[in-house]
C-alpha cells in the first residue's frame, strides 16, 4: 500500500472544472514532484489533499485511510502537513511563536523534539528566534513556513512553491536542506514551477496540464525527456 493513493479525483471551482480525473501515488519516504504551468491545478491540488477544498468526485487514501472528505484539521492530526504558496507566515509573531502555532495539534511534551529538530535543520530560524516574521527575507519567511509544517511532525511534508520569488542562491540552500529532511525519514510531495531544482530533488515527477496528468516517470528520465525539456527546462525563472 503506498503513503498517498489519489485515484480519479476531480475539482471545481463552480462550473470549471479545476482538476479532471487525476490519480497519482507516492510511497513511504519517496520525494515526488508536480510540475506545471500557472492554472494547472497545481495548488488545487495540494489543497485538496490538505482538505481546504472539496473534490466532487475521486478519492485520497492516506496510510490505508480514506481522508477524501474529512476537515483541515483531522487531516493535519493524520500525519499530513503542508507548507503553503507564497509562505503565509503570521508577520506580527515571532518566529518562535509562527513555529508553536505549528505544533497545535501535537501533545505539549513532544513540542520540545520537533523544535529541536526544525532548528537543527533551519539554524537561520534559531539565530531569529525572537524577530518578527513580517521582518524577515524572502528566504527566511520560505524557511520558516516549512519549519512550521514540519512542527506538526509530519509522515507526509506537501509544499507548494518553496522557490517562488527566492533567488537561485537561496532556493540552492533549501532545496540542500528538503533533501535533509527527506533523508530523516519524511515523505514530501512537492509543487514547482523551478522543474530543474524539483527533479534533481525528487524520485519520481508528474506533469499536469489543464487539470489532467499527461506524464508520469522517474525524476531523472522526466530531467532528459525532450518534452519535459522544451515546455518546462528552456528558462527557468529568476526572481530576485
Amino acid at each position: 500500500m503506498s503513503l498517498l493513493e489519489i485515484a480519479d479525483l476531480k475539482v471545481n471551482y463552480g462550473q470549471i472544472e479545476a482538476l479532471k480525473g487525476v490519480s497519482l501515488r507516492v510511497e513511504t519516504r519517496e520525494i515526488v514532484a508536480i510540475l506545471g504551468a500557472n492554472g494547472a491545478g497545481k495548488t488545487t491540488l495540494m489543497r485538496t489533499i490538505s482538505g481546504l477544498l472539496t473534490p466532487r468526485g475521486g478519492s485520497i487514501v492516506f496510510e490505508g485511510t480514506d481522508i477524501t472528505r474529512l476537515g483541515a484539521d483531522r487531516i493535519v492530526r493524520l500525519g499530513i502537513a503542508q507548507s503553503p504558496e507564497g509562505r503565509r507566515v503570521f508577520g506580527t509573531l515571532s518566529v518562535m511563536e509562527n513555529l508553536r502555532l505549528g505544533a497545535f495539534t501535537r501533545p505539549a511534551g513532544e513540542v520540545a523534539g520537533s523544535l529541536d529538530f526544525v532548528l537543527q535543520m533551519f539554524p537561520r530560524l534559531a539565530e531569529r528566534r525572537g524577530q518578527l516574521a513580517g521582518t524577515m527575507s524572502g528566504g527566511e519567511q520560505q524557511m520558516l513556513a516549512i519549519g512550521r509544517a514540519l512542527m506538526a511532525k509530519p509522515r507526509l511534508l506537501l509544499l507548494d512553491e518553496p522557490s517562488l520569488g527566492l533567488a537561485p542562491i537561496i532556493v540552492q540552500g533549501i532545496f540542500r536542506t528538503l533533501r535533509e529532511i527527506a533523508n530523516s525519514g519524511v515523505t514530501i510531495l512537492i509543487v514547482e514551477q523551478n522543474a530543474r531544482s524539483a527533479l534533481k530533488l525528487a524520485d519520481r515527477g508528474y506533469v499536469l496540464e489543464v487539470g489532467r496528468f499527461v506524464i508520469e516517470d522517474d525524476a531523472k528520465t522526466l530531467l532528459t525527456s525532450p518534452e519535459v525539456q522544451a515546455a518546462y527546462l528552456g528558462g527557468e525563472r529568476r526572481k530576485a
